[in-house]
């Protein structure tokens, strides 16, 4: 078998030529692995908010909350049902919300953009004990006053501690205090009394879902057969998580499919430079390669030899596209969630799968960028290399 210090040896001679390609690998599995991160950083953001052992309850054919409305007299069934939990007080942990979407003009002067508002009765902070404030007060009930999740603190006009945004027209709240809901979706939310919101609205009488805690998740089926059984309902019960994992889905697979299209593009290109790249080595080395069948290699070793350093070669750009992608875990953006159409602050997240996913594509277009030059180092004959 030839010694990998050989073929290390020939990339550094080439330095340029190996920079070069190495640096095209590694935009490529850059591109790919932003495109998983940004997917995955947004499902994580989504699923941070959801528990085992709590459900939600829509009306049954609404996609989301904002398409749901279950009136106020079926919430005390709701929290009837069997497997619900109570706190000890022996009242049932089951709370109804209305959500809205408000729009906001931006501090950045992009214009206006969507924010979800909800509406929280008095016990929401006891139902989600992830959610700390983190300056100013909770809202008391009752009144206009509102808090805002971190993640859009400051990202639109006045959407800051102290501030005055507009519900709706002639509707004013006053921003008295920001929580930290454990990088959830509810960071980029602003949540104000339950009342309130939905008078301003028009939403009277009714909530837009209700959700409850569970004794435990194997509960569920218990709960969900008493609430979707009931004829006088019309209602459907999801496991939080699983509901929250569908609100993102679309919106992922969007940007997957994006990344993945990009990716293709720019992979064909990065190929075609190593391509380049091993065949210039080839054509260079000749006579080494002829010295290399002269002292008895073979030709299935002599191609594994250059595959092995074309491989290489990806892999190191892979390695820096990895590192550059890196980075981006520090980035904080927001974008259009397709399902509340309001926006959402999320970082990248960086997964032991992307890394695999990154490092089987820097491989894959080593070999298949290399694999015909090292076919025609395969076929140089000894004699003729020696001559030339």
């Amino acid at each position: 078998m030839i010694p990998i210090s050989y073929n290390l040896r020939s990339l550094r001679v080439r330095t340029a030529t190996t920079l070069a390609t190495a640096l095209g690998v590694g935009l490529v599995v850059f591109v790919l692995a932003a495109a998983l991160m940004l997917s995955d950083g947004l499902q994580r953001t989504l699923n941070l908010g959801g528990s085992d052992d709590a459900a939600i309850v829509l009306r049954k054919g609404a996609d989301g909350e904002l398409s749901s409305s279950i009136e106020d007299n079926v919430l005390g069934i709701i929290s009837a049902a069997p497997g619900v939990r109570k706190n000890q007080q022996g009242q049932p942990l089951a709370i109804g919300e209305v959500v809205m979407v408000v729009q906001m003009w931006t501090q950045d002067g992009r214009g206006q953009s969507n924010v979800l508002v909800r509406g929280v009765p008095e016990r929401v902070l006891e139902f989600r004990p992830q959610v700390k404030i983190l300056e100013g007060r909770p809202a008391k009930v009752g009144t206009t006053e509102v808090i805002v999740g971190r993640g859009i603190l400051g990202r639109f006009e006045n959407l800051e501690l102290g501030g005055e945004i507009e519900l709706r027209k002639n509707v004013r709240a006053q921003v008295v205090g920001v929580f930290d809901a454990g990088g959830s979706s509810y960071e980029s939310e602003v949540w104000g009394d339950l009342f309130v919101v939905r008078d301003a609205f028009g939403r009277d009488g009714a909530v837009s879902s209700v959700r409850v805690r569970l004794d435990s998740p194997e509960q569920f089926e218990g709960f969900e057969a008493a609430v979707e059984l009931d004829p006088r309902l019309a209602l459907q019960a999801i496991p939080e998580p699983r509901f929250l994992k569908e609100q993102s889905q679309g919106t992922a697979d969007f940007i997957s499919a994006i990344g993945i299209s990009v990716t293709v593009f720019f992979s064909i290109g990065a190929m075609i430079g190593a391509m380049i790249t091993m065949y210039g080595a080839v054509s260079s080395r000749s006579s080494e390669v002829g010295v290399l069948r002269a002292l008895g290699f073979s030709r299935l070793t002599i191609l594994l030899s250059f595959l092995l350093e074309s491989l290489l070669l990806s892999l190191a750009g892979a390695v820096l596209g990895v590192v550059a992608a890196l980075a981006l875990s520090a980035v904080e953006l927001s974008i259009l969630n397709f399902q509340t159409f309001s926006e959402m602050v999320f970082r990248f997240h960086l997964t032991s799968e992307t890394v695999l996913v990154a490092a089987l594509l820097g491989a894959g277009m080593g070999i298949l960028g290399g694999f015909l030059p090292a076919v025609r180092a395969a076929r140089v004959s000894p004699i003729e290399a020696m001559r030339g």
